[in-house]
Formats: structure tokens, sequence, C-alpha cells
């Protein structure tokens, strides 16, 4: 059996990640037109107080590189690099190049996607495993307090406790977090997603929550999560209930979401990685809105 490598103090890490985080599909494009905007964004949240950037939707160790030039403190994560896309001995290197120009500031974000999402979807539990023991074994192996895992289930959240630094699970309410930080203990952090709609008014909000929900109530690991926490089938329709949709996607006055914020702080979160979901038409990266976050998220510290 693997030794279980032991992880950084959970206070440390939330001291070099800070509290909150803005997870982004938009700053991991690769489209060239957008690459000085995403550097410009990049440097903003920085200046804005964040503590990471969470490089979301099947990121990898490139779409950090291209960002680390343009800022100075802020870390860069993948939220998350799914294990089955790519190879470990590869992503050992890729991280050890980017730590040797830029270091500490890289979290190497893992998970195992879903079956109706991967090609040769299998046995994710041990896939896990051995992805984490060949990172272990690699030639610039990848130590365990720099890398996080998408952990959702009892089992994998050991995992993320035994083996990495801590979760990082998404789709998530506060209930949720105390049964997590009760199976992780104290020691491993605890960054959840938390998904924010900047908007007070709630058929516009519930509007934009569905939309975004849509995938998530088709895949099974999460509904099966959602299951855990009192949830039923027949939340799942119409686009999710009403109290679905309120437990996954914070919305509200300004106040209120600062609220929700800190009820995920106080069951037991040590960061949060905010993503901001808008209506199609808003503004890409959604830079006036992400300030908005930025006071909305002060008033929570």
């Amino acid at each position: 059996m693997h030794s279980a490598p032991r992880t950084a103090p959970r206070q440390s890490a939330q001291q070099s990640l800070g509290r909150f985080g803005i997870f982004s599909h938009e700053l991991r494009s690769e489209d060239p037109a957008l690459q000085e905007q995403r550097r410009r964004a990049a440097a903003e949240l920085e200046e804005l107080g964040f503590g990471v950037i969470w490089l979301g939707g099947n990121s990898s160790v490139h779409h950090a590189a291209a960002l680390a030039g343009s800022t100075e403190r802020i870390a860069l994560a993948t939220g998350i690099l799914n294990i089955w896309h790519e190879d470990a001995a590869t992503v050992a290197r890729q991280r050890a190049e980017l730590e040797e120009t830029h270091p500490g500031r890289f979290l190497l974000g893992l998970g195992a996607s879903h079956a109706q999402l991967a090609q040769n979807y299998q046995r994710p539990y041990s896939t896990m495993v051995g992805y984490l023991d060949a990172l272990d074994n690699a030639a610039t192996p990848v130590p365990a307090d720099r890398r996080i895992l998408a952990a959702l289930g009892p089992k994998m959240l050991r995992l993320a406790r035994d083996r990495a630094v801590g979760a990082h699970p998404a789709m998530v309410t506060p209930e949720y977090i105390k049964q997590a930080r009760e199976v992780l203990g104290d020691g491993p952090l605890l960054a959840p997603v938390v998904t924010v709609v900047l908007e007070n008014d709630p058929v516009r909000a519930r509007a934009v929550a569905r939309d975004f929900l849509e995938l998530y109530l088709r895949l099974p690991n999460y509904t099966t999560n959602f299951e855990r926490l009192g949830f039923t089938a027949d939340d799942f329709t119409g686009g999710g209930s009403d109290r679905l949709v309120a437990s996954l996607v914070t919305w509200g006055t300004d106040d209120a979401i600062s609220d929700r914020l800190t009820e995920f702080h106080t069951a037991g979160a040590d960061h949060l990685a905010l993503q901001l979901i808008t209506a199609e038409e808003g503004e890409t990266p959604p830079l006036t809105q992400w300030r908005r976050l930025a006071d909305v998220s002060a008033k929570s510290a």
C-alpha cells in the first residue's frame, strides 16, 4: 500500500491562497485574439486582492504559465486538470518548469471528470490513486502540498486528505462543507467552488442559474451528492427546483451574497473559489462584475 504523505498545515495553505479566488473558464481561453485581454484581466484580479485564479474547464499547466508572466503574486491553479487527458509524467515536467520560473505560485488541481464527458472513463478512484503514484514517482515529482483534488464523495475526500493538500469540490452547499470537514479533519485545505449571480431579481437570477445548472443535473456524480444532501429526483426537473437553485447558486443583494459566503467559511471552508455566472450577453471576461464581487467578498472577509 502506498504510504500517505502528510500535507502542509491548513493554516499555511489558507494563508498562501487567501480567503477568496476567482474561478474562470474565460481565462483559460486559447483564442490568440484574447491573449492580451486575458493577461490584463489576470493582472487586475491580482490588484483587486483575490488570492487565486482557478482556471476552469479542463485546464492545463500551460494555461497557468500563460498568465504567470503578467502577474506577480496571485496563485494560479488548474480547476481542474482532467487525469484522463494528460499523462502524469508530462504534467509533472511542465509543473517543474513553471515552478522554476515562478516559484510557489502554482497549484495543480486534479479531477477524474465524469463518465459522460471523458473517454475511457473507468474506475475513477483507482485511476486517481495511480495518477498520484505517478506524480510521486516522476523524474520531477509533484509534492503533495502542491496538488489538490476535485473530491466530492467521502472516498475521494479521504484521498484528498491523505495524498494532497486538500479538496476542491464544486456544486456544494454549506451543509456539504460541514460534512466534508468532518471527513478531512482540521489539517487539509477545503477550497470549494461557489457559484454567484450578482442579481437581486429572483426571476432573472433563477433563469441564469438554471441555464448554468442544466449540464450538472445530467451528471450522476453531482446528483448523487445532491441526494446525499437531502434533495430528491423532483428537485432535478425543470432546470432545478427553487430550493436546489438557492442552495447551489448564491444570488441576491450584495449583503445577502456576502452573508452566504460567510456561511461557507463558518461551515469549515478555508478558501472560496468564486465562479461568477452572467447572462450570455454579458461582458467577457466579466471584469466589471469581478470588481463588484471583490467588494462583496471583502464584506465577508
